[in-house]
């Protein structure tokens, strides 16, 4: 079980370049509003990610409800096991910050709202500023790339989960979007369908 009182570890304090990544999937008819759907991820969060990839416990918080201050142990495929805590809670986002020894460094913060250009369809989406912790955690995902796939593997499943659970129909695959700010200040956008 995971020490709850790990401090916090920011992106600031993180290693090689920051990532912005963004999930999202759009749903249409779907049977709850914004503010439904994310009550049930609230209330559920470890049945939207996929056990294999990343499996979370709760340590810290009653289950059935998300508070500031509630923890999970997210038992990551591989030697990346890391714990977070909830810092934001809404009625139609909350936000998760990494705790020290987590493989990333930085948040992550989960949203449903209306399309405003399409009423009557609603979008799910998973936004996350990070570095990776050390500079081994940084050439792991970075230069080997396998902690990249294994986590948008684990954004895209939960994406994928929560529009089913909307009870509506994706009306297209998850989209990924990054930004990488690299060390030597260029960026690079890239953007694909999972």
């Amino acid at each position: 079980m995971a020490d709850t009182n790990q401090p916090a570890q920011t992106a600031a304090q993180g290693s090689g370049p920051k990532l912005e990544r963004r999930y999202f999937i759009d749903i249409a008819r779907t049977r709850l509003s914004p503010r439904q759907l994310m009550q049930a991820v609230q209330a559920d969060v470890p049945r939207f990610a996929p056990g294999a990839l990343a499996d979370f416990e709760q340590t810290k918080g009653v289950p059935g409800a998300l508070h500031v201050g509630d923890e999970f142990h997210i038992k990551i495929l591989g030697p990346w096991n890391g714990s977070v805590r909830v810092t934001d809670v809404g009625p139609t986002s909350f936000e998760l910050l990494t705790l020290e020894g987590h493989p990333e460094a930085g948040r992550i913060r989960f949203e449903a709202h209306q399309l405003d250009e399409r009423p009557g369809e609603l979008r799910f989406e998973i936004n996350s500023v990070a570095r990776s912790r050390d500079g081994l955690v940084a050439f792991a995902y970075d230069t080997l790339g396998g902690g990249k796939l294994m986590q948008e593997a684990t954004w895209v499943e939960f994406c994928t989960r929560v529009a089913e659970a909307s009870g509506g129909q994706a009306l297209g695959p998850v989209t990924v979007e990054t930004i990488r700010h690299a060390l030597d200040g260029t960026t690079e956008q890239s953007r694909h369908h999972a």
